[in-house]
């Protein structure tokens, strides 16, 4: 019935959808397993793209040639770019997206890929003999052969939904849970885990009173997350904030007796940064109130998701203490709130091309790795679907570094660190931030992506007009002088000293009070720039007004990358290097590391046992 397909992805959600994609466009013909055709890119939680690093990944798996991107800018019903008030680094972009046309936007998109096949059913089992995959074994008792197989499952893993003292199996509320892999795995050698994360009840928006909250609109001139030219938004939706009150609170915690966070039946980890109400109210019993975001599902539905009111307490204590929110009094809930367990792998299983050690031609990627998060499943899963088609042909794996993109930095993170508790992207886990802005992801990643078969000639032409113009740009405010009544009256407005006699645009420019825009409202320099694209402009005064800090960075990623160059054995013997700590020689052998900076990188690996290292290897 079945063909041997090259790759067999299962799960189609964030992960399962950018590596069948990826597969596929590389050459791979694919199979695409899910439990349920009708929820193919579904999002499960919050109906939102991006946001602070997660907007840089989105960017990142886009100048690869990934789709997460162009699927947002499709269907997104808001845009802002957030943290503008602080440098460059830090700019994120964020989008609210319509629920709906996101999942049918990706199940079209995978459709129109010539080399992407579907199967839905439950895959029950792998077909692994001796160390290597053979394929996948689904409910109904189907062998499917393949030479690669990528799991992305989710939150399906002997999923266990909680919403008060009630506790039932499923993947997601209404869906059931998939049973028979995790046992096969832990039968083969893997360890596993448990792991938690919650969602919001869905409230009709027609009962709110919007007048009682604060009015949150999208940006005046929205982006996009795609450097292809996808279009921009004509119109937008705008969000809405309101706060909790000591009214609520208390209402809460009349159902913290059967809360199963309080109460013991939940006993794995949760997001840290992303905890439920309950949760905030029991770790900051000193805040009298706590923020929510009331998120418009859509374009044309009534839904409404309630950000910051994650809650597993009994659905009565939900209702009765939503109702207690200014602008909630008269809301009617769609479904309450829920808390949901499920199995994940330690990453440190992994190798950095996301395959499993123990299982040649197995990629894992998304949640079973014990991330969170559309942005982070899915940059795994673009990663797993290149590595998993590199891997059949014989070649290298396709690894990016911590230097190179924050998709390096999260891989890196969880392959050499682990993580015992639900894995988030945040700028600050970066060290060359400055580096990987959002701005210039094409810069950093498009020609890799090219190399890949993934991006297309035409995004390589836009880039390098891009380059051109950002050169045109720098060369210009290096070279053209001004004059003092030319630019005075500008500098006083923002409280910056005068100049006394004419100078280079550039020196003026990187006084930390004068911004591109500013300079813009001179009509020279405004005439000349308006022949170039705003992302070009943006590029090159950030180029310009960091350039020492860029510098810097770049040295100090050079000198990491020596260590980079220095391999290590897959069979190294630590056992035989005495000096070692006993904590080193065992994290060493358990990790595995490919190169002496990876090992430096280790949890439970000093400075010390790295130069022991460096010392034995004769450097």
């Amino acid at each position: 019935m079945f063909p041997e397909y090259d790759v067999i992805v299962v799960g189609a959600g964030h992960a399962g959808c950018e590596a069948a994609a990826a597969a596929a466009n590389m050459g791979s013909k694919v199979l695409l397993a899910t439990m349920n055709m009708q929820t193919i890119g579904q999002m499960s939680c919050n109906p939102a793209m991006g946001g602070v690093a997660k907007g840089q990944i989105i960017r990142e798996i886009d100048a690869l040639g990934g789709h997460s991107g162009i699927i947002s800018d499709h269907t997104m019903i808001q845009f802002r770019m957030l943290n503008r008030s602080k440098g460059p680094a830090m700019w994120s972009p964020r989008c609210q997206s319509d629920r709906f046309r996101f999942a049918e936007k990706w199940r079209l998109t995978l459709e129109g890929i010539q080399n992407v096949d579907f199967w839905q059913e439950m895959v029950t089992g792998l077909l692994v003999k001796g160390d290597q995959i053979k394929g996948i074994k689904t409910s109904i008792g189907l062998e499917i052969r393949a030479k690669a197989v990528v799991l992305t499952n989710g939150t399906f893993l002997n999923g266990l939904i909680h919403v008060g003292e009630k506790q039932f199996g499923g993947g997601r509320m209404g869906e059931k849970a998939a049973t028979g892999i995790t046992g096969q795995l832990v039968d083969i050698g893997f360890e596993n885990g448990r792991m938690k994360t919650g969602t919001p009840p869905r409230i009709d928006g027609r009962t709110l009173d919007y007048s009682k909250m604060e009015e949150q609109k999208g940006d005046e001139d929205p982006q996009g997350f795609s450097f292809t030219n996808t279009p921009i938004l004509k119109k937008q939706r705008s969000c809405h904030i309101t706060y909790t009150n000591p009214e609520v609170h208390d209402l809460l915690k009349t159902g913290f007796d059967r809360s199963p966070m309080f109460n013991g039946r939940i006993k794995s980890l949760g997001p840290r940064y992303c905890p439920s109400i309950e949760d905030k109210i029991n770790r900051f019993a000193d805040r009298d109130r706590h923020q929510m975001f009331v998120e418009p599902e859509g374009w044309d539905t009534v839904e409404i998701y309630v950000n910051g009111f994650s809650s597993s307490l009994p659905e009565e204590v939900q209702y009765k203490a939503i109702r207690k929110v200014p602008g909630f009094e008269n809301a009617k809930m769609f479904r309450p709130g829920y808390a949901i367990e499920y199995d994940y792998f330690p990453p440190t299983q992994l190798k950095l091309s996301l395959e499993t050690k123990l299982v040649h031609g197995l990629f894992f990627a998304g949640q079973i790795n014990g991330t969170t998060g559309y942005e982070e499943a899915a940059c795994q899963g673009l990663m797993a679907g290149i590595n998993a088609h590199l891997k059949i042909n014989d070649q290298e794996p396709f690894i990016l570094q911590r230097d190179e993109a924050y998709i390096g930095v999260l891989i890196d993170d969880l392959i050499n660190k682990g993580t015992e508790e639900p894995y988030r992207m945040f700028t600050s886990r970066a060290e060359f931030r400055i580096l990987l802005r959002q701005d210039n992801a094409d810069e950093r990643l498009s020609p890799k992506g090219k190399a890949l078969g993934l991006a297309k000639e035409d995004r390589i032409v836009k880039l390098e007009k891009k380059k051109d113009q950002i050169t045109a740009i720098t060369r210009f405010l290096e070279k053209t002088s001004i004059e003092p009544d030319q630019i005075n009256a500008l500098l006083n407005d923002v409280e910056s000293a005068p100049i006394n006699q004419k100078v280079k645009l550039k020196g003026v420019f990187l006084r930390p009070q004068v911004s591109i825009d500013l300079l813009q409202k001179i009509d020279f320099i405004a005439d000349y720039l308006n022949q170039f694209d705003q992302t070009a402009i943006e590029s090159a005064s950030i180029g310009l007004k960091y350039e020492g800090y860029i510098n810097r960075e770049k040295d100090q990623a050079d000198k990491m990358k020596r260590l980079e160059n220095i391999r290590l054995a897959d069979h190294f013997d630590y056992d035989g290097i005495i000096a070692l700590s006993s904590e080193a020689k065992e994290k060493l052998k358990k990790i595995r590391p490919q190169t002496l900076g990876q090992a430096s990188r280790i949890s439970g690996v000093s400075p010390a046992d790295i130069s022991i290292l460096m010392v034995h290897l004769g450097r």
